[in-house]
């Protein structure tokens, strides 16, 4: 995802190559919408309007930004663990030490998109704050956003899924199902929310 255009990323993504996939997807779905919480701020920034919450939204911008490195970061690992989890399906079946081998890969591969699910969450909670203090010229901007959060948290966590689907640790796939789980209802609570509050703004209702 790294040092990509657009153009390449979705025409790799489009391809029969293995990545990016639906992980680097979501992983870019989530910085989607830190940049547009941050464009938000940045536009709200320095308007006499907004001027009580001008150090909050300063706040914003500067946590927006880093959200937007960390999923770059979280895609480009989502595609580095790959390798050795196709690796580990191809050992044979009935060569020692196969199951162990493919425990851990799934396990770290598991990680990136529960990041992913993680960084979703934080980005909600700033939309929220951005959707009551954010320049209302760019309130619609804030709606995408929240879509985009949803999407990347909903997402990630079918990358978990499919991970966790194959541990034979149930205890600790149930553990990081039910970690998932919560964390994606609280974002998309928080996103939908939002949606709806910027489109009673933009339309009424």
């Amino acid at each position: 995802m790294e040092n990509r255009t657009v153009d390449v990323f979705l025409t790799e993504l489009a391809s029969g190559a293995p990545t990016p996939g639906g992980g680097g997807a979501s992983a870019v779905c989530g910085a989607i919408a830190a940049a547009l919480g941050s464009m938000v701020g940045n536009l709200t920034s320095g308007k006499k309007k907004y001027a009580e919450y001008q150090e909050e939204i300063e706040v914003a911008i500067a946590k927006c930004g880093s959200l937007v490195k960390e999923f770059e970061a979280l895609g480009k690992k989502d595609e580095e663990v790959f390798e050795p989890l196709a690796k580990a399906y191809s050992i044979p079946k009935d060569q020692e030490g196969r199951d162990e081998i493919l425990e851990g890969v799934l396990k770290d591969a598991s990680t990136a998109p529960f990041e992913v699910v993680e960084k979703a969450y934080e980005t909600a909670l700033v939309l929220a704050r951005l959707a009551v203090i954010g320049s209302r010229l760019a309130i619609s901007d804030v709606g995408v956003a929240a879509a985009a959060c949803s999407t990347a948290a909903k997402g990630a966590a079918m990358n978990v899924y499919i991970n966790t689907k194959s541990m034979k640790d149930r205890a600790y796939a149930e553990d990081l199902n039910k970690r998932t789980d919560d964390l994606v209802a609280q974002t998309t609570e928080i996103c939908d929310k939002v949606y709806s509050q910027v489109k009673t703004i933009l339309i009424g209702g």
